[in-house]
């Protein structure tokens, strides 16, 4: 039987509201070096690939599992270790997975083979969900709640950045050097990340139940499983793979909630699920970035098989999104600190849904200009909506369930993207050179949907202060 004891109690004592800005922004530091280093991480090791797949003498097939166990070993523990952290405290939690991630980065750049290169990007992998898992549960902590949407905003200006300058610090980096120095880039900065960390970051509440272990391997298999499975998916394996896997995630998620219906906070978290502005928040997040998924997959194609332009005239045109987003995020932030959620979330997928349209619909030949304001338009709409969004998630769970709101926007990211990924092989699979331009007509749809969810938002009553 599970344990049900209250989760009022706390262990340490919570932060009052915020920390004064002399000790925030060195926390600050410390969380967002982190943070940027994971989502760095990712871009990095796709420009390494032919590198990896070189020097260690495997084909290009056997290397692509560099950056899927880091994936699968991400989603995977998310939800379990952000349930750890409100019982151990989020900034343990962080610390750990920081720790992880920079003895993991030096496994990396010391690894002689293939398979000893795939531990230490597993071992990568957990120490990023360590950190991503508790890492807006933290910022709720650090900024004060009046500036909630500020800090919010700099959490995601931070991870559109390091999206928008992975592949160039990557490529930068092997011209100077091999590829392990792509790895052990990370050591110096997770050093300093630590130190600052440990004397900075603030205790926060700790639950009272004790850790489910059993629950925590349910969940990582039923995520691992649908990971790995959208990813098969989107691989074109044998189809009787796929549903096994699917069903199999299907399966083990069904026994997670039937067996946490009473416990009082479930790892998957159902309990704010229930709650309807946690709902739809979350399920606007996965619409969003499904239609970056299919974006960022398609786009490259669109480019040079319809439109016939240069690989580096299609890392040029993809560059506004992110640059754009980085730029949007702080302001979508302290305006979510004005005004709701709903209305700036659904203006937001609005403005992403019509730069889609936008894309899809792009003459036979035409100019530099009128493709980068077209991305740039869906730069604007996913910029403007992703603080506001990441906000209410955060505000309509109570401090106490701060670990598993905070794993649930990390997962919604991810499933999201690799859904967006998958059924934009899909698209090319069923609509061959068109493929790209069905898949950015699917992103405008996904848009809309999440438009109409961001809107609904509006007539829910906001949840009760806890």
């Amino acid at each position: 039987m599970l344990e049900k004891t209250p989760i009022t109690g706390a262990a340490a004592a919570p932060v009052s509201d915020g920390l004064p800005w002399e000790r925030r922004r060195w926390a600050v530091a410390a969380i967002f070096t982190a943070l940027a280093m994971a989502s760095l991480d990712t871009a990095i090791a796709n420009i390494a690939l032919p590198a990896i797949a070189t020097d260690l003498q495997v084909s290009p097939a056997e290397v692509v599992w560099v950056v899927n166990v880091y994936q699968i070993a991400l989603v995977a523990t998310l939800l379990p270790l952000g349930a750890l952290g409100e019982i151990v405290g989020h900034q343990r939690i962080y610390l750990c997975g920081l720790l992880l991630f920079t003895l993991a980065s030096l496994g990396c750049a010391l690894a002689w083979s293939l398979p000893s290169l795939l531990v230490a990007r597993t071992l990568q992998g957990l120490g990023a969900s360590g950190m991503m898992s508790v890492n807006t549960a933290l910022v709720r902590f650090v900024y004060p709640s009046k500036m909630h949407g500020r800090g919010f905003g700099h959490n995601a200006l931070v991870v559109a950045t390091a999206f928008t300058l992975g592949p160039t610090i990557a490529s930068g980096i092997l011209a100077l050097g091999p590829w392990p120095w792509l790895f052990a880039v990370n050591i110096p900065f997770g050093i300093i990340a630590i130190l600052i960390g440990l004397k900075t970051l603030p205790p926060t509440p700790r639950a009272t139940h004790s850790f489910d272990f059993t629950g925590a391997a349910l969940a990582s298999a039923c995520l691992g499983l649908f990971i790995t499975g959208i990813g098969s998916a989107a691989h074109k394996a044998a189809p009787a793979l796929v549903i096994t896997e699917l069903v199999g995630a299907v399966l083990f998620g069904w026994i997670l909630i039937r067996r946490h219906a009473d416990h009082p906070a479930p790892m998957l978290p159902i309990d704010l699920f229930r709650r309807p502005i946690f709902a739809l928040s979350a399920a606007t997040a996965v619409c969003s970035f499904a239609v970056q998924g299919l974006a960022f997959v398609s786009l490259p194609f669109y480019f040079e098989d319809i439109l016939h332009r240069s690989q580096v005239e299609t890392g040029f045109f993809m560059t506004p999104w992110p640059l754009v987003v980085a730029f949007m995020a702080p302001i979508g932030g302290r305006l979510s600190d004005r005004y709701p959620a709903g209305i700036l979330g659904g203006i937001g997928m609005v403005l992403l849904g019509i730069g889609m349209v936008l894309l899809a619909t792009l003459p036979a030949e035409p100019s530099v200009a009128n493709i980068v304001w077209r991305t740039m338009i869906c730069g604007i709409g996913f910029g403007f909506f992703q603080t506001p969004n990441m906000k209410a998630i955060m505000s309509s769970a109570p401090p106490h369930r701060g670990g598993s709101a905070s794993g649930i926007v990390a997962t919604a990211r991810l499933i999201g993207q690799t859904t967006g990924a998958a059924l934009a092989a899909l698209c090319f699979a069923l609509a061959d050179r068109e493929g790209a331009t069905v898949a950015l007509a699917l992103g405008a749809g996904f848009a809309a949907l999440g438009s109409v969810m961001s809107f609904l938002r509006l007539a829910v009553a906001p949840p009760k202060k806890a």
